[in-house]
């Protein structure tokens, strides 16, 4: 790999992880546009780890309670909102851990056509754009019912279909159940953490089963980017949503799968 596709695709990565525009979208335009091979797991993991060292960083002060409430749960100590909280993203991430390990196979091999990812991104965006027009909610991540995380971790599973974005069709489902748009969108984000590691994960097991040399100063620049790409992005992402909304991304996400519809398709 040379150093522009280092760059490239760890911004790329890093900023489509959190926004709700579909990173599977954006990155199957990088092959389409340049003639660069396939990066490997190796860099995929890499960007995976800047990703979601990013995510942990910024939201540091959340997870760390959320852990040291837990492990005080743990031991007798009482239920508070941070403990609640995080038995809230646990579950939220159940549904689509189950149906992704079932239909990885399906997913991979049939559904990654630019097709499905053009309409996915049209539909959903318009799903999306729908929720936030008619958002009247107020509740905080710390103000949410069983109810409502049943919601979000059933639409989370919608996000197996590429171009749906994991984030958007949280945050959407966040948005229909009554959470305020940064409590939405904050929400979404804690339930990246799991994703990330299991995905993560997911690829490390087949970067063992399948050996190569690693680039290490690569994956260190990948990861880098990557980290700092997304940390940028969440940071900016909650404070335009204060005085915008969605509805750029909405619009975005329409023009951008009509684009590939006609591009591919036409």
């Amino acid at each position: 790999m040379d150093w522009l596709q280092v760059i490239v695709l760890a911004v790329v990565q890093g900023l489509t992880e959190f926004l709700p525009i579909s990173s599977s979208a954006h990155l199957i335009l990088v092959p389409v546009l340049t003639d660069w091979q396939d990066q490997g797991l190796a860099f995929d993991v890499a960007l995976h780890i800047g990703s979601l060292t990013a995510v942990v960083v910024y939201f540091r002060r959340e997870v760390w309670g959320m852990v040291a409430s837990s492990l005080a749960a743990l031991r007798g100590r009482g239920v508070d909102r941070e403990a609640t909280l995080a038995l809230w993203v646990v579950l939220a991430t159940l549904p689509v851990c189950a149906v992704g390990f079932v239909l990885h196979d399906v997913i991979e091999g049939y559904m990654r056509s630019t097709l499905i990812i053009g309409l996915s991104l049209i539909g959903f965006g318009m799903l999306l754009g729908y929720a936030d027009w008619n958002q009247r909610g107020t509740r905080s991540e710390y103000h949410i019912r069983l109810s409502d995380v049943l919601v979000i971790g059933a639409a989370q599973v919608l996000a197996l279909i590429p171009g749906t974005s994991r984030s958007g069709i949280t945050i959407t489902a966040a948005l229909l159940v009554g959470m305020s748009r940064e409590g939405a969108a904050r929400f979404s984000f804690l339930l990246s953490i799991p994703v990330i590691v299991l995905a993560g994960g997911l690829e490390a097991v087949g970067l063992i089963q399948q050996p190569q040399a690693i680039d290490w100063p690569v994956m260190a620049m990948g990861s880098l980017l990557s980290g700092l790409s997304a940390y940028l992005c969440i940071h900016v992402f909650l404070r335009l949503i204060k005085r915008l909304g969605m509805q750029p991304f909405v619009l975005y996400r329409v023009i951008f799968g009509a684009w590939l519809l006609w591009f591919f398709h036409s």
